[in-house]
C-alpha cells in the first residue's frame, strides 16, 4: 500500500490521478502509524515552503518522516521540506538532504531576464539511481516553483535555469524531485513506476 501524505498543501488530486493511472493502491493519511507501514510513501506539496513545514509539525510529521525506512518521495514543496532550510518563510525544514532551497534567480550571468516562477516544460540531466531507470539524458519535464535546491552531494538530476539546480535528489531511501511527475506526461509517469517498483 502506498500513503500519500495529506496536510492540506494542494496537488493531492493529481496525484491520486496519476498513482490511478499506475494501477496503484494508495491512501491519502496524516496518521503515523499508517505512514509507517506503508510500503511507500509520497509527499507531495504546493503552496509556501513556512506554511507547509508548520502544517506538518502541527501533526507531528516532521518527526515521523526522516524516521521512515521505506521508500519515500518527496514532490516539489515536498522535496523542499526534506532538504536543510528554505528561502521562502525562512522556514527551516526536516533535514534529510545535505542542501538548501533558495530562490531562483531573475537574470542570467549575461543579464537577460528570467521568468520566475519557472513554469512550464524544461529538461532534467545528470541522471542518477534507479528513479530514472529507462530514462534518456534530457528528458522534459513540468515545472511550476520559484525556489529550488541547490546542488548538492544527493543531487541525482540537475536542471539549469539560470544557475543549475537539483532538479531531482536521493539520499538512502528518501527521493524528491522538483518537477511534477505526474504532470509531466509519460516520462513523469516512467519516474512515479520506478518509484513504486524500488
Amino acid at each position: 500500500m502506498i500513503a500519500v501524505v495529506d496536510y492540506d498543501t494542494g496537488n493531492l488530486r493529481s496525484v491520486a490521478d496519476a498513482l490511478h493511472r499506475a494501477g496503484a493502491e494508495f491512501i491519502l493519511t496524516a496518521d503515523p502509524a499508517l505512514l509507517r507501514r506503508a510500503d511507500r510513501v509520497i509527499l507531495p506539496g504546493v503552496g509556501e515552503a513556512s506554511s507547509a513545514m508548520a502544517k506538518l509539525r502541527e501533526r507531528g510529521l516532521d518527526t515521523v518522516i526522516p524516521s521512515l525506512t521505506q521508500p519515500v518521495l518527496g514532490i516539489c514543496i515536498g522535496m523542499q521540506l526534506m532538504c536543510l532550510s528554505s528561502e521562502e518563510g525562512d522556514a527551516r525544514c526536516m533535514g534529510i538532504f545535505p542542501t538548501r532551497v533558495r530562490r531562483l534567480p531573475t537574470l542570467t550571468a549575461a543579464g537577460e531576464r528570467l521568468k520566475v516562477p519557472h513554469v512550464g516544460w524544461d529538461t532534467i540531466s545528470e541522471l542518477r539511481t534507479p528513479l530514472f531507470d529507462g530514462m534518456a539524458e534530457d528528458t522534459y519535464v513540468y515545472y511550476v516553483h520559484s525556489f529550488a535546491a541547490e546542488p548538492c552531494a544527493a543531487t541525482v538530476a540537475t536542471t539549469r535555469y539560470g544557475v543549475p539546480f537539483s532538479a531531482a535528489l536521493g539520499r538512502g531511501n528518501f527521493f524528491g524531485t522538483q518537477f511534477h511527475p505526474e504532470k509531466s506526461g509519460a516520462a513523469g509517469a516512467r519516474i512515479l513506476l520506478n518509484f513504486l517498483n524500488l
